[in-house]
């Protein structure tokens, strides 16, 4: 038999798609093509297969060799496809038909023959369980696949441990799933950060709705240490939402997130990151930093210090909740609904407002620091937030109660009573459906014309006041949005004031 038939996985995106591995042998001069668009990656697939078989001890057909990947329309990425081009190989020499048509292989060899883990393997996973086959991945992605808990995955150290599973030997054992566990409560917790009262509320009205939030204050406030507690306020992941989060850090290749289990994901990039490390990008679309924050929270410490280039790269996919990586031949998407928490001096030298006499920027530098940031973004933010310099308390000896448990029963409540109204949290509401659901009396309403008359405000800016607004009185328990839901909102939009900052 001249012809061998394997099926592994592609990666397009968080796509998985089918792909046919077909080798065949032809007498003739020794040669080995790969065909079906092989990017540089798949091409020198040939010189890993030769050598992983050689040191396994395996003859490579002395002929024309050819490899073809199917789809032909569809670029070919990666070392995933050298698990099924060298099985393929040894089924054509043994003249042999196995059940390959009920397998997948995926993974990358070594000169040595051992697998190596590849990026995207818990996708292929999902993708081989819906279409009804089992799989062989490296054992460096078994952590993935357990996770998987209804799907027939092995995981194959080595080519030969492979090879002896699909042709009816040794057979694999089949990966145990992982068993899912709430995320613990020895984190961090709200009550060490001692006095921002108001910062707590603030972030506590944006985890109950899904708001933005920004804050603002001079160095050593504490915007950092409630930045990172903020995460232990949002509710955890259903096992859906923890199996897309674990499926967008497996195609970035980041495997530290895979250990979250039903924990929303935190991510704290550098000042310094790009716009395609926000966002996603590269020749081979990968996703971003919003990306692998879904369903989690992105916190931007150090706000105006971000290029204005990544900044504004971040105001659509706000908006929409995806990332949209357009290429000449292919365009992807990636999930990005995630909760923008960010961080900033009141000036550049950070002690304007501070009580002391230590700021010396003039208003000019003062207007270009803000200006960093465009009103565009800033309006993307439901909350502005003042977090002052606070006065010194002595440790206290007994221990801390837990704060952030409290708190987060209140958020938990409050956003059972929007998904019960809506279907969503307040901050994904539409403009319409704001307006069907508000409920808002007509003192409230009055108070928001006019302030946003006064303020100047944009209709963005009102109807996220608004959104504010709504999440206030179901965190109250309230149906009905009163004026004082409405005054608080708009409190918390500190840069919107006339007199703010």
């Amino acid at each position: 038999m001249p012809l061998a038939r394997l099926v592994s996985r592609g990666q397009r995106g968080l796509d998985a798609y089918e792909v046919t591995v077909e080798v065949h042998v032809a007498s003739g001069l020794p040669t080995f093509t790969v065909t079906g668009l092989p990017a540089a990656a798949v091409r020198e697939s040939k010189d890993r297969v030769r050598a992983a078989l050689a040191t396994a001890g395996l003859a490579v057909p002395n002929g024309r060799i050819t490899v073809h990947l199917g789809p032909a329309d569809v670029p070919k990425e990666g070392g995933r496809f050298d698990l099924a081009i060298a099985i393929g190989l040894v089924m054509v020499q043994r003249h042999e038909r196995w059940a390959e048509e009920r397998i997948e292989l995926v993974g990358e060899l070594s000169l040595s023959g051992e697998l190596r883990p590849i990026t995207g393997a818990l996708p292929a996973v999902l993708a081989a369980r819906d279409a009804g086959r089992s799989i062989i991945v490296p054992a460096g992605n078994a952590n993935e696949a357990a996770l998987v808990a209804d799907a027939e995955a092995y995981a194959a150290a080595t080519l030969g441990e492979a090879l002896a599973h699909v042709d009816g030997g040794e057979k694999l054992v089949r990966v145990a799933p992982r068993p899912i566990t709430a995320p613990s409560e020895d984190g961090p917790d709200f009550a060490d950060v001692r006095g921002q009262a108001l910062a707590k509320r603030a972030l506590v009205i944006a985890a109950a709705g899904g708001h933005n939030a920004l804050m603002i204050g001079p160095p050593g406030s504490g915007k950092s240490m409630l930045a990172e507690r903020f995460r232990g306020l949002l509710p955890p992941l259903d096992l859906e939402d923890m199996m897309l989060v674990a499926s967008i850090a497996s195609v970035a290749g980041d495997r530290t997130v895979l250990e979250n289990g039903l924990r929303p994901p935190f991510r704290a990039p550098h000042h310094t990151s790009s716009a395609a490390a926000l966002v996603g990008g590269g020749s081979r679309p990968r996703p971003g930093e919003i990306s692998l924050a879904h369903r989690g929270v992105l916190f931007l410490d150090e706000l105006p210090e971000f290029s204005r280039t990544a900044l504004e790269a971040l105001r659509e996919p706000l908006e929409a909740g995806v990332a949209r990586i357009s290429r000449v031949n292919e365009q992807v998407e990636f999930p990005a609904e995630f909760q923008l928490i960010a961080a900033m001096n009141p000036c550049p030298c950070g002690h304007r407002g501070d009580g002391t006499d230590r700021c010396r920027c003039s208003p000019s530098r003062l207007e270009q620091y803000r200006s960093r940031i465009s009103g565009p973004l800033l309006d993307r933010f439901d909350l502005h937030v003042e977090v002052p310099r606070a006065p010194f308390e002595e440790p206290s000896a007994t221990a801390p109660r837990r704060e952030t448990a409290e708190l987060r029963d209140l958020v938990v409540a409050a956003r059972a009573r929007q998904l019960d109204r809506a279907g969503k949290l307040n901050a994904r509401l539409s403009d319409a459906e704001l307006w069907r659901s508000v409920r808002a009396e007509r003192e409230a309403l009055t108070l928001l014309r006019l302030t946003a008359s006064r303020w100047q405000l944009s209709m963005r800016s009102s109807v996220r006041a608004m959104k504010v607004a709504r999440t206030i009185a179901d965190l109250a328990g309230r149906e009905t949005v009163t004026a004082g839901d409405v005054g608080e909102a708009l409190q918390l939009r500190f840069l919107d004031r006339p007199f703010g900052g």
